[in-house]
């Protein structure tokens, strides 16, 4: 089967609408020939080149004729994440916004990983990427590490334990899930004044 064949029937197995690398293509043959392939295919309307170095098979928003649903710089990211086996979270003060430990919205889109800093642009729409410390990126998604990111970048003197109550509601955590929490956190990275924080809390809810 041809190089052209080979894209082609890959191509036609990929979900619509879902980010992939064109990276992942060059297996295939030579990276010109490659290249060459996904741009006729850009042109004829097959794909459509959403980031630098990513693509998308369009797909149609059956309500309103002609019009495509294209993935957000956020998909483009996480797209980019699972095809390097690279770590991907929200940063901290995100975090810390979702936990309601600050009012104030971020006011840009940034990612932290244990992959090589990056900017995603689709659109008007911009997702940063930053490398971090893989220390930052314990625990990924589960409670401990939301709470983690979110404290990392607050400063422990001006936080009070009874905050803690605003988080475990926010998080939806059980008794038991808020004591397994509190014991993870005090022997995290975090420094020895947010453990003394971690151990007061710790105590209250007991």
């Amino acid at each position: 089967m041809s190089i052209t064949a080979q894209i082609e029937s890959r191509i036609a197995r990929m979900r619509k609408g879902v980010p992939f690398s064109i990276e992942g293509f060059y297996e295939l043959g030579t990276e010109s020939a490659v290249q060459k392939d996904f741009s006729r295919l850009a042109k004829s309307g097959e794909i459509v080149r959403v980031s630098k170095g990513f693509y998308v098979r369009p797909k149609s928003i059956e309500s309103i004729p002609g019009a495509k649903i294209i993935p957000s710089a956020e998909e483009v990211a996480q797209a980019w994440a699972r095809n390097y086996g690279y770590k991907l979270v929200s940063n901290g003060f995100e975090a810390a916004y979702r936990l309601g430990l600050q009012t104030q919205a971020p006011a840009r889109t940034i990612y932290w990983t244990n992959g090589p800093s990056r900017e995603f642009k689709v659109g008007n729409s911009i997702v940063e990427v930053k490398l971090v410390a893989s220390s930052k990126l314990k625990w990924l998604n589960q409670p401990e590490g939301i709470i983690l990111r979110g404290l990392s970048v607050m400063e422990p003197a001006h936080f009070k334990p009874e905050q803690f109550r605003k988080v475990f509601k926010r998080l939806s955590l059980t008794g038991s899930e808020q004591q397994r929490v509190l014991a993870n956190l005090k022997h995290s990275t975090l420094n020895s004044q947010w453990r003394k924080k971690l151990a007061l809390v710790e105590t209250a809810s007991v």
